[in-house]
């Protein structure tokens, strides 16, 4: 899970605000109480919406494989998706779409290039699990494995623009992480435009 602070630092007060695979519902939760934000989640998972309902959070039940093209254009001002991209089968159609609905965009991922799991998979020469990467390969929800590089090379060539970025990690590993993101970070934030 992410910082809040990053994401009540990034999202203007009052905004409206579309969470794509919006877990239990906890971000908007706090982005309701802090950014006076006006928030709807999709989810897939019936435990998540069943959670989301009796937090009082607006959720609809949508799989977000099937695309967003009967959301009209820039209906929101952000578009926010945790920890999801991995899972989709095609994130840079969707990542497209997120900019097309909405003004700006959040998005946030695991790092698969974090020491931690390279070391893993190196010394074992197995698929690591983690606390924040902790299921087997062959339950995971995980069907891409990318780099907050390979990312940024995906946003160069569809034509986003990355207006901001944080990494995310472990307290003490802070000014490591600002060295050599790609090999510090456990968890990567991006905050997109379209051209």
């Amino acid at each position: 899970m992410i910082d809040n602070k990053i994401l009540h630092s990034w999202i203007t007060n009052k905004s409206r605000v579309l969470d794509l695979g919006c877990g239990d519902g906890e971000i908007l939760c706090s982005l309701k109480t802090q950014n006076e934000i006006d928030g709807y989640g999709f989810e897939i998972d019936p435990k998540h919406i069943e959670a989301c309902i009796s937090k009082g959070v607006n959720v609809i039940e949508y799989d977000l494989n099937t695309g967003l093209e009967n959301i009209k254009d820039k209906s929101f001002d952000y578009i926010i998706m945790s920890h999801t991209l991995q899972t989709l089968r095609f994130p840079n159609l969707i990542l497209n779409e997120m900019l097309r609905i909405g003004g700006k965009c959040i998005v946030t991922f695991p790092n698969f290039g974090y020491w931690r799991v390279r070391l893993s998979l190196l010394l074992k020469g197995e698929m690591p699990v983690t606390k924040d990467l902790n299921h087997q390969w062959y339950d995971t929800p995980n069907i891409h494995f990318f780099t907050y590089r390979d990312f940024e090379t995906l946003c160069k060539k569809e034509g986003i623009n990355i207006l901001k970025r944080d990494f995310v990690g472990s307290n003490h590993s802070a000014v490591l992480r600002k060295i050599n993101p790609n090999l510090f970070a456990q968890t990567a934030v991006y905050l997109l435009s379209g051209a």
